[in-house]
Formats: C-alpha cells, structure tokens, sequence
C-alpha cells in the first residue's frame, strides 16, 4: 500500500514531467523528491520514472502502479466513511422490499427525505408477490417490508404495523364476453373464462392467487401494471386494486361487475424484524407510522389517468 505522500508524488511526476517543477508543487527540495522517487523504486525493485530525454515520465510499471494504488487508496477511504457509518449506528445497507400492489412511485419521496440525512447508507428498493414478499423477510432478503397481504406469519422476532384496507374491483373489458352477462356474476361463469393473476414470487411453496377458481384457465402476468394491460384488453378477467384503475372505469375501457362471491379488502401491513434496531430501519419504521403516508400508500396511484 502506497502512503499519500507517495501517491501524490507520482501523480506530480506525472503531470509535471520536471523532478523540479513536482518538487516544486509538492513544496519540497528536488533532492528530496528524487531521493524519494529512487526508494519507492528500491521498494518495489522496478523502473517507475524514465528519465530519459527532456521530461521526466512514468514507466509503464509506474502508470499501473499509480493507476491502481490510487484506486486502492479511494477503497480504503470508502471503506473507512463505512466503518464509521456503520459504528454511529447507521446500517451499510437498508434492503426495502414492497409488494406488486404497491407502486414505487409512493415511495420517491421518501427516499428524498432519507437522502437528505446524509447517512451513507446505501438503499435497495425491489418487489416481491403475496407469500413472496413475507418470505423475503423471514430469510433475510429485506430489512423492511411494505404492503404485505394476508395475515402475518410466524417468522422470529417480528414486528408489524396495519398501514390500512385496500379494496378491490371485479373488473372486465367491455369487449369480453362477461360484460355482457347479467350480475351478479357466479362462480361458474367466471370459472368458464380466463383469469389474469400476478403470480405468487414465493420461492418456497406452492404459491397462490387471488380468485383463482378450480379448473380455471390462467395468464400469468409478470406485475400489477401488466395485469390491468391484459384485463383492459380482453385477455381475462380478475380482480384489480380500485386505485390503480379508477380512470379505466370513468372512461369506460374497463367495466366493474358485481360478483356472487365479493372480495373483502385485504389489509396491508408494513413489517420488519424486531432483533435488528439500526437507525435507517428507525427511521423508515416512523415514516410507516405517519398516517398521511401509509394513506397515501394504501390508496396509491392511478397510473393510466
């Protein structure tokens, strides 16, 4: 490992090409930096400067070894912010994980609010499906969870707070045949016609989908977002967050149909683990308990109005 002073006389060799003129933004007599410059060669036993002709240059070996002993230097003072960070009681890193009902839109300004902390901690935003995203929290894949459905599991050491109902809407394009039938729709007619679903991320069970029926035809779709896209256009049928799809209603391009069998709102819980107390997860965990958030979080975004 090369010292500062070392590093900041080969970048000044470097730039300046003049034992001199280094030694003379270095604030030090030639003698010393060339004396200097000779034992750094000493030490690694390789020709670093070649003085030959008017400017002084680096070798090659000289440019590989300032290359990369300044990139080594810039890790260790990464690392050093780190360890700090970490022994103020800051988390390295802060792993949130939402479910697909969620849009990550919501969540924007509070990620700006954290920023301006200034904490160094590094932040990772993904989403998972239903069993998918308690999964996440049980093996260690989030610090954070936000908008799980069902009730919570039994996973060690957790904790959970309710952030409100979410409601949900039998909805079909206007141009499926369902939309035609008279309501309220039973099981049987539903059944006779594809469902669109988002599919469980559970990478343990089975997984599961909402109003699923027996025997029913199924598309899978990759999110939410794509979930609406098919129903829209005819492709199937299901049941959509009210939020997400009011406009759609309003105009018409898709259609709300009454069912025999009504889906009760499902709750939405935002949920950590209580043996870890880092102050990124304090931090966050307030956040979740500020009513207008979890509001706003649990009614969302109207994303085709």
């Amino acid at each position: 490992m090369l010292s500062e002073e070392e590093l900041s006389l080969l970048e000044a060799i470097r730039t300046t090409g003049s034992l001199s003129r280094a030694a003379a933004r270095l604030g030090k007599a030639p003698s010393t930096v060339s004396h200097a410059a000779r034992q750094l060669e000493t030490r690694f036993d390789a020709l670093l400067f070649d003085r030959r002709g008017y400017r002084l240059r680096l070798t090659p070996a000289g440019q590989l070894l300032a290359d990369d002993a300044a990139r080594l230097m810039q890790d260790v003072d990464r690392l050093t912010r780190r360890v700090r960070q970490v022994a103020s009681g800051w988390e390295d890193r802060f792993w949130i994980v939402t479910d697909e009902v969620i849009e990550f839109e919501l969540l924007l300004p509070v990620i700006r609010a954290f920023d301006a902390l200034d904490s160094g901690v590094t932040l990772r935003v993904t989403h998972e499906v239903l069993g998918g995203t308690w999964e996440a929290l049980r093996d260690g894949r989030a610090d954070l969870v936000i908008g799980a459905t069902n009730e919570p599991p039994a996973i060690a050491h957790l904790r959970w707070l309710e952030l409100g109902a979410m409601d949900w809407v039998f909805a079909v394009s206007p141009r499926h045949p369902l939309a035609r039938e008279r309501a309220p729709l039973s099981r049987e007619r539903i059944a006779a016609h594809r469902a669109v679903v988002v599919a469980d991320s559970s990478r343990m069970t089975l997984g599961r989908a909402y109003g699923l029926l027996g025997g029913q035809a199924v598309l899978a779709a990759p999110t939410m977002h794509a979930k609406i896209l098919a129903q829209r256009e005819g492709l199937g049928v299901g049941w959509l967050p009210r939020h997400r799809i009011a406009s759609l209603l309003e105009r018409g391009a898709l259609v709300e149909m009454k069912t025999a069998d009504p889906r009760e709102p499902n709750t939405l819980y935002a949920a950590w683990r209580g043996d870890q107390d880092g102050r990124a997860q304090q931090w966050w965990i307030e956040q979740m308990k500020q009513p207008r958030l979890a509001k706003r979080i649990v009614r969302g975004i109207d994303a085709f109005g």
